[in-house]
């Protein structure tokens, strides 16, 4: 591999055109309920790229359960799936059974990573209620219910389909991270707690995603952005895979562009966009996802642009490529 499609495996995109992916040889895609609504055409591009492409793809989807629930779109089967809050007073055996059917359909669409579960607290650092628990996404305030979320992850391995914690290292302020930039005052004692339950599930889950959030206690930085923060997700597991959340979610990219508001229109400067993804190179993720697919060219060309003028940039892409090849090699992916 050269150290182009190198750089591809580290980006993910909402799907689009199959041909796209293919051309740029990208690593991974998005998939939401408006593909599993039209899903033979949805079908159609999957397999063509599958013919066509040189290294299998990860093929992401958020299904949650609640109200994050893709499969709804594709069957009414799937509309009244529980949510993480219901799970985690379930017993082992039904939680088992729901995620294995989840990972059974989900093979069946050939979506092979689940971006589930949230480990994100259920309680603030003052002891409220989170925006994650009144939204019914998080699985509990402490490591206690451990052992379900293992269960739930397990039903989901044995048919293929690996997960992805999310939001490191728990997202637990009341602002949505999509649209502006949220804030967290959290002390570090409680992000520390929060911190303990992706450790207790990291040999279990291969991929973490980071939050957007800004903890104002341990950084100057949203943690997506902050080098030290995304090494504690890797901590003590080196192969760890880290995975962004939407790079052109408006809080992001406000903050690449040093104002305090941008329009969220596509137009955005391209000197901007440099920064940001430049920015998240720095920060050490590993794999960066896009809804706005046309532009993963422009980040493989700003990629091979930094590779060129400091060879720190090489070393990175080598580092996230390795990861991520990895990764596809003990999911099957590989031969």
């Amino acid at each position: 591999m050269n150290l182009r499609q190198k750089a591809g495996q580290m980006i993910m995109v909402f799907l689009t055109s199959s041909q796209f992916v293919i051309e740029n040889e990208l690593g991974g895609v998005l998939i939401t309920g408006k593909h599993l609504r039209s899903v033979d055409s949805y079908m159609e591009r999957m397999n063509h790229i599958d013919s066509n492409i040189k290294i299998p793809l990860l093929v992401a989807t958020d299904q949650e359960g609640g109200l994050v629930n893709r499969l709804s779109s594709y069957s009414d089967h799937w509309r009244n799936t529980p949510s993480a809050r219901e799970m985690r007073y379930m017993d082992s055996v039904k939680i088992r059974k729901i995620s294995t059917k989840i990972g059974q359909t989900l093979k069946s669409i050939k979506i092979n990573m689940n971006l589930a579960p949230v480990l994100d607290p259920s309680k603030d650092h003052r002891g409220s209620n989170s925006f994650m628990e009144e939204g019914r996404r998080s699985w509990g305030n402490d490591t206690s219910n451990a052992y379900k979320v293992r269960v739930f992850v397990n039903g989901m391995r044995d048919n293929g389909i690996i997960c992805v914690s999310k939001h490191f290292p728990g997202y637990d302020s009341w602002t949505n991270s999509d649209s502006q930039i949220a804030i967290s005052a959290s002390p570090k004692e409680t992000i520390d707690k929060n911190i303990s339950f992706f450790r207790t599930l990291s040999k279990d889950i291969p991929v973490t995603m980071m939050s957007s959030v800004h903890f104002l206690r341990i950084s100057s930085r949203p943690a997506v952005f902050d080098a030290n923060i995304v090494k504690m997700a890797r901590r003590g597991f080196p192969d760890m895979v880290t995975l962004t959340d939407d790079i052109w979610g408006t809080s992001l990219r406000t903050w690449a562009s040093g104002k305090t508001q941008i329009s969220p229109r596509k137009a955005y400067p391209d000197k901007d966009f440099k920064r940001l993804v430049t920015a998240l190179i720095d920060a050490g993720n590993d794999m960066l996802m896009i809804s706005y697919t046309s532009k993963a060219k422009d980040m493989l060309d700003i990629m091979m642009e930094l590779s060129e003028k400091n060879s720190k940039y090489k070393r990175r892409i080598e580092e996230s490529a390795a990861r991520i090849l990895k990764l596809k090699y003990k999911m099957g992916l590989l031969k």
